[in-house]
C-alpha cells in the first residue's frame, strides 16, 4: 500500500526522515500515526524509528534531547516541534510484566516491529509513502479488528498493560478484539495487578471517554480485567455505558457516573477515588456531585453547597443516564441561584468585622455562612444595606 499524500503532521516531520535516509540509515514513521493516517483519523503524536543508533541520531541534528537514551529514544527538535526518534531494538526478559530487563539496538526494521503490541500498531511508513506491513495490520484495519502481534500471551507477559490497551482501542475504534487475543486477555487478566494503578488509570479514562465505550466496557467486564482494578470487584462495569450514546467529556464525569450508578456512599466513593490516585480537586468535585445526585429533592442550599462545577458534572451524568428532564431542572435551578459562591456576597469578612467591630475568628466565618444561607433562601436580597441590617439584627 502506498499513501500518496501524507497528512500535515507527517509532512512536518519528513525532514527528519530525509536527513536520516541521506546519511545512509533506514527511517520510518511508526505506530499510531501510521494507523491513524490509514484510518484518516486526526494525528496526535508522530513517532519515528530508525536503524541509526542514538549517538548517530544526535550527530545529524543541531538540537536533540536525551529523552530515553537507554532505550534508544532521542527527541529531535525541528521548527519548534519535538519528534521522538527511536533506534530499532529488541527486548527480552520482562520479569515485572511491564519493562524489559534487556534492550538491544538492532539495524532491522523487521526485528523492531516484532515487539509491537497489536498488528494495527506494527505498521511502518517510509518517506515515499510506502507502508511496510509484516503482520497483516493492513488487513486487520480493513476488516476492523484488534489482534496481537504473534502470540497474544507472549505480548501480554511483556507488558500486561497491553490488555487494557486492547479494550481501550476497542472503545476508540469500535473494532472487535480477535478471538485468540480476547482469550489471551481472559487467561492473563490477573497480570493487571502487576501494573501501577496510574498506568491503568490512564487507559481506563481513555476507554470511558471514547465513542464506543459500550464495546470496550463489555470486554473489560467479560475478560475479568475489571475485577483486577482497584475496588471494582463485585461491580458491573457494563452499566457505565449509560443509556445515551452521548460521549463523556472529562475524567470527573467518569467518576461521577461510577459513584452515581454504583450508589457509592461518600466514604466508599472517596476511598475508590484515592485508590485510583485521582487528584484532590477531582475527589472534592466528584464527591459533591454524587452527593447531589443521591438526594431525593434539591434545596437551593444543596445546589449552592455543591457549587457550579459539581452541579455541571451531575447534569451531564443525568443526561448520560437518560434523565434529561432532571438535568434540565438542575441546570435551571442552579442558574437561578441568587449567588454562586461566598465571593458573590455584597459583604465580605472584612466588612463584617468593621460593621460589628469584631476581631478575626470563628464568629466571622459563622456570620458569613448565615448571610449566604439567608441570601440563597431569598430571605434577604444580596445588597449591602439589607445584609448590614441582617447582621445588626443578629447582633442585637
Amino acid at each position: 500500500m502506498k499513501i500518496k499524500t501524507l497528512p500535515q503532521p507527517l509532512q512536518d516531520a519528513l525532514p527528519v526522515l530525509q536527513t536520516l535516509n541521506q546519511a545512509g540509515f533506514q527511517a520510518y514513521y511508526v505506530g499510531g500515526c501510521v494507523r491513524d493516517t490509514i484510518l484518516q483519523r486526526p494525528i496526535h503524536d508522530v513517532d519515528l524509528a530508525t536503524s541509526a543508533y542514538p549517538a548517530e541520531i544526535k550527530s545529524l541534528f543541531a538540537q536533540t534531547i536525551d529523552t530515553g537514551i537507554q532505550h534508544g529514544t532521542v527527541t529531535v527538535v525541528l521548527n519548534h516541534e519535538n519528534y521522538e526518534v527511536t533506534t530499532f531494538r529488541t527486548e527480552s526478559g520482562y520479569q515485572d510484566y511491564r519493562r524489559p530487563d534487556h534492550v538491544e539496538f538492532v539495524r532491522s526494521l523487521d526485528m523492531d516491529l516484532q515487539r509491537r503490541d497489536f498488528t494495527i500498531n506494527a505498521l511502518a511508513l517510509d518517506a515515499t509513502g510506502e507502508v511496510h506491513d509484516l503482520f497483516g495490520g493492513l488487513e486487520d484495519l480493513r476488516r476492523g479488528q484488534i489482534r496481537a502481534v504473534g502470540q497474544a500471551e507472549a505480548r501480554f507477559h511483556e507488558d500486561a498493560l497491553r490488555m487494557m490497551r486492547a479494550v481501550r482501542f476497542q472503545a476508540q475504534f469500535g473494532f472487535p478484539i480477535a478471538e485468540q487475543t480476547l482469550a489471551g486477555i481472559t487467561q492473563n487478566a490477573a497480570l493487571l495487578t502487576k501494573i501501577a494503578v496510574e498506568r491503568i488509570h490512564v487507559e481506563f479514562i481513555k476507554l470511558m471517554l471514547a465513542p464506543y465505550r459500550k464495546l470496550g466496557l463489555d470486554s473489560f467486564q467479560a475478560t475479568g480485567l475489571a475485577s483486577y482494578c482497584p475496588q471494582f470487584k463485585g461491580h458491573d462495569c457494563r452499566c457505565l455505558a449509560g443509556q445515551s450514546s452521548q460521549p463523556l467529556t472529562s475524567e470527573a464525569v467518569v467518576w461521577t457516573l461510577i459513584g452515581y450508578l454504583w450508589q457509592l456512599p461518600p466514604t466508599q466513593l472517596r476511598s475508590l477515588l484515592r485508590a485510583w490516585k485521582t487528584t484532590n480537586e477531582t475527589q472534592k468535585r466528584v464527591t459533591r456531585a454524587v452527593t447531589l445526585l443521591q438526594l431525593n429533592t434539591w434545596r437551593d442550599w444543596d445546589l449552592y453547597q455543591a457549587g457550579t462545577k459539581s452541579s455541571q458534572l451531575a447534569q451531564e451524568v443525568l443526561l448520560v443516564t437518560g434523565k434529561s428532564n432532571w438535568a434540565q431542572e438542575l441546570q435551571e435551578r442552579q442558574e437561578h441561584l441568587p449567588i454562586y459562591c461566598s465571593q458573590d456576597l455584597a459583604l465580605g469578612g472584612q466588612a463584617i468585622m468593621e460593621i460589628l467591630h469584631l476581631a478575626p475568628g470563628p464568629e466571622v466565618g459563622r456570620l458569613l455562612e448565615e448571610l449566604q444561607q439567608a441570601v440563597v433562601a431569598r430571605k434577604i436580597p444580596n445588597q449591602v444595606i439589607a445584609l448590614t441590617q441582617f447582621l445588626q439584627q443578629k447582633r442585637n
